[in-house]
């Protein structure tokens, strides 16, 4: 009997995927630095307004603290926890989203309403919104129900998803509309639904896109994007000035600190448009570098979903993955002008608070998931249940009532 019992071993305690870790770690290194070099020239708007050259970088350095606290609460959350609380969460971040049109709460910017007040800063819940849909994707995908022939499976997260994007078009925010398309078809595709289905919804979309291209300021964006040198002191000025920051850097760069484009020539230099100043000052070998990072981030969180046996996190992980690769695959294309110009911040390194919370609590889970602590806890299920049939199979043969 014992040494029946004895082929069932457990499996080995792993911890955290430290590379992971290293990578994420130094990309907020990269960013802070970036961003105390694009923010520590005042210019003489800036300080009329009392704004230092350690400004900016205290209120990242504070968000980073935050988000380290949110990160490590993230670690600690089960993944079985958060499938139950996937359908509170979207809820909570439709909410949210809500919230931004109400008067004394929202926060209207540069024409947008994106923000609501949150003492001291501002929060923008279509961030929220990316990872709640990825839960609430995940778990939809790994229920006995879904089935991959099925169009009813296929269609209901999509509309779960039209109905944030309504409200991301009435901000407005096209570049968080797009985003959430891309996250939830991507993860549909990964789970095997028909390519018909996928194909079809997005023949549909074309009238629907084509209409919302039609506003001037986007129709203006896409024209500075073909040309942007028709109009290089109007729509075309932010992909000219990126331009001329990537190609003044050249291979190593003009120097730490010694970018030209940022004084008041490249705008949001510190937040969607980083990239640039790093290729600038450190050059192709600097931007390089934040590439191979973002890759190497993207092998290791698909390394830790396919290591996983729990359906539920397998998609999570991926989700997760996807959800901080593909903002910065977008990000990149836009400052190198192979993307009509989106505000979509670069994850880890660009200033903006929302973002950085919410994929820093991304790798908290999926740090979390890289422990295999769910598929431990399958396991022992699993052995439980194999060592009480061993038992009754032993007593079986030797006779013994059960």
């Amino acid at each position: 009997m014992n040494n029946q019992l004895s082929d069932i071993k457990t499996p080995v305690i792993k911890t955290y995927d430290g590379f992971l870790l290293f990578f994420m770690l130094l990309l907020l290194s990269f960013g802070a630095l970036m961003i105390y070099s694009s923010t520590s020239v005042i210019t003489p708007l800036l300080a009329k307004k009392n704004i230092t050259e350690f400004y900016y970088f205290k209120r990242h350095i504070f968000t980073m603290v935050i988000g380290m606290i949110v990160m490590l609460s993230a670690y600690r959350m089960k993944p079985s926890t958060l499938k139950r609380v996937s359908i509170p969460l979207l809820i909570f971040s439709f909410v949210l989203l809500i919230l931004v049109f109400l008067p004394h709460i929202g926060v209207t910017a540069g024409g947008a309403r994106r923000w609501i007040r949150l003492w001291p800063t501002t929060f923008q819940p279509s961030e929220l919104v990316k990872l709640a849909m990825v839960i609430f994707l995940a778990r939809h995908l790994s229920m006995p129900s879904y089935n991959t022939e099925s169009f009813t499976s296929f269609v209901k997260p999509l509309l779960v998803m039209v109905v944030f994007q309504i409200v991301f078009l009435k901000q407005p925010d096209f570049g968080a509309t797009m985003s959430l398309a891309f996250l939830t078809f991507a993860m549909l595709f990964i789970s095997g639904i028909r390519l018909r289905y996928i194909a079809s919804v997005l023949l549909l979309a074309i009238p629907v896109v084509y209409m919302l291209i039609l506003e001037p300021y986007r129709l203006r964006r896409i024209t500075s994007f073909v040309y942007p040198w028709k109009d290089p002191q109007g729509s075309g000025f932010q992909l000219v000035q990126s331009f001329i920051a990537l190609g003044s850097g050249g291979l190593t760069g003009l120097g730490l600190g010694e970018s030209k484009q940022k004084l008041s020539f490249l705008p949001a230099s510190h937040t969607d448009f980083i990239f640039c100043l790093i290729g600038e000052e450190l050059g192709l070998i600097g931007a390089s570098v934040i590439i191979a990072l973002f890759m190497l981030l993207f092998i290791r969180g698909i390394s830790i979903a396919n290591r996983s046996k729990d359906m539920f996190v397998y998609y999570l992980a991926y989700g997760l993955t996807l959800m901080i690769s593909l903002q910065a695959l977008v990000n990149f294309a836009v400052v190198t002008g192979l993307v009509p110009t989106k505000g979509l911040p670069l994850p880890f390194m660009s200033y903006g608070g929302s973002a950085l919370l919410v994929n820093m609590a991304s790798v908290g889970i999926l740090l979390k998931i890289s422990k295999g602590d769910e598929d431990r806890t399958t396991f022992e299920k699993n052995t439980a249940t194999a060592r009480r049939i061993a038992r009754r199979n032993i007593y079986s043969k030797k006779g013994y009532r059960i």
